[in-house]
């Protein structure tokens, strides 16, 4: 039971820790094409938010002497390019509020998955974290909501 739950804590604080990476790189992808102060200023903040995260997960993951999966790096490239392409073609407010609601939402999608899956005890941090990360990304939806 006990290798169940190091198994599953490694898996969500690597999931946190990988969206947040992702979440860190679109971001450094997207913000030298962006030339709206507003959507400059939260894109700024929101980069803050998942540099805490990342930083908690990795902090977590070292106390309990996990192992943390770093993304994909021909996913990270993909995702470079596209951002490129797109945010080039158009830097509208409401296109790049299009595109972080996508990474977002995906982002939203395999947090609420490694939480319905999860029945890991004693990791009360752990859970707590991917909780306030699902909260956080939920404000983020909602914000860039605005935006369109």
């Amino acid at each position: 039971m006990e290798d169940t739950n190091f198994k599953q804590t490694e898996e969500i604080l690597s999931e946190i820790y990988r969206n947040a990476q992702l979440a860190l790189q679109s971001i450094a992808n997207i913000l030298p094409q962006v030339e709206d102060d507003e959507v400059k200023n939260e894109l700024s903040y929101q980069h803050e938010e998942y540099e805490k995260f990342s930083a908690r997960a990795a902090m977590l993951a070292k106390d309990k002497g996990l192992e943390l999966k770093e993304p994909n790096p021909f996913k990270k490239m993909m995702m470079w390019g596209s951002i490129k392409m797109n945010s080039m073609m158009d830097n509208s407010r409401a296109h790049i509020a299009d595109m972080m609601l996508q990474g977002t939402l995906m982002g939203i999608t395999a947090l609420r998955k490694s939480q319905s899956e999860t029945c890991i005890e004693g990791a009360d941090d752990v859970l707590q974290l991917l909780d306030e990360m699902i909260a956080a990304e939920e404000r983020f939806e909602k914000k860039w909501k605005e935006y369109l």
